[in-house]
């Protein structure tokens, strides 16, 4: 598989960082997930933004613009065969010192990984589990997409397997968060459902976009802080991420939802499924 970094291809097995990458020392680094339609980015510029909300946070310089790291895509994209697939654009600090003297970070390393989609067919639903790990707090106001993943990882190995499964994390205070890799929602009479960023989850560009379809479908859409027996009183549940879009969920525990039957769900993956035609086409 041939991968890019730091504006070369370069083939996986070739790929090098350095041990004092702070990426790796300290965790300092961010990454987005994109999967490609026909050769296509979805929601490529929402995730742009994401991330480079985050390196300024951070105050990471990313040195190539966003036209640079979709042409990247591209090349990589015709490199692999002209598949689909699934892309992780990470950018990780950069060599220093071990200490954190450093002010502002002006040479990190930005790789751009490819890997084969795998996945079911659309509609296939997934059970939910509630996670005895909780989900902790960001270290920002809102959560970037960092490598600062324990947490994540600390609740997928509670479960043998994500393929069928997604677990569900509340925060410490009981509030419905977000799944380990996934956002959450569900419905209830008609109207649609999901966490606030008050509680801490990652601000998915995928969540964005259902949100916005469903004001255009006239569906109310609620964000707030929610016990999980009113997620447990609705009926439909969904998760959402941009690799596996929409997801319906069958049951969490011994309570059933409509899945995949959900007219709600149907209407805003339908929804989904246009909007990506419609790029499909405008990029021809």
């Amino acid at each position: 598989m041939i991968c890019w970094m730091n504006g070369e291809q370069v083939h996986a097995d070739e790929l090098r960082i350095s041990p004092f990458d702070h990426g790796f020392i300290y965790g300092l680094g961010f990454f987005e997930t994109f999967r490609t339609y026909g050769g296509e980015v979805f929601l490529y510029d929402s995730h742009m933004i994401r991330l480079r909300s985050a390196l300024i946070d951070y105050h990471i310089e990313m040195p190539y613009s966003d036209e640079e790291i979709l042409m990247a895509i591209h090349s990589l994209y015709k490199e692999n065969g002209c598949e689909d697939g699934y892309y992780r654009l990470n950018v990780s600090a950069g060599v220093h010192d071990i200490g954190l003297a450093p002010a502002h970070y002006k040479q990190p390393n930005v790789l751009i990984f490819q890997k084969a989609l795998h996945l079911p067919a659309v509609h296939t639903e997934k059970d939910g589990v509630w996670l005895a790990t909780t989900r902790n707090e960001p270290e920002s106001v809102v959560r970037h997409k960092s490598h600062q993943y324990a947490n994540n990882v600390k609740g997928r190995l509670e479960l043998p397997s994500l393929r069928e499964t997604e677990g569900l994390f509340v925060t410490s205070d009981g509030y419905v968060a977000e799944g380990i890799t996934s956002n959450i929602f569900w419905v209830k009479e008609g109207e649609l459902y999901t966490p606030s960023l008050e509680t801490g989850i990652l601000p998915g560009t995928t969540r964005a976009f259902v949100m916005e379809t469903a004001g255009v479908f006239g569906l109310a859409v609620h964000e707030g802080l929610y016990m999980s027996e009113e997620l447990e009183s609705a009926e439909e549940v969904f998760i959402t991420n941009a690799i596996q879009e929409l997801v319906p969920i069958r049951r969490v525990g011994e309570t059933r939802f409509s899945g995949k039957e959900g007219p709600v769900y149907q209407q805003l993956h339908a929804g989904y499924q246009q909007a990506v035609n419609r790029m499909k086409v405008s990029d021809q």
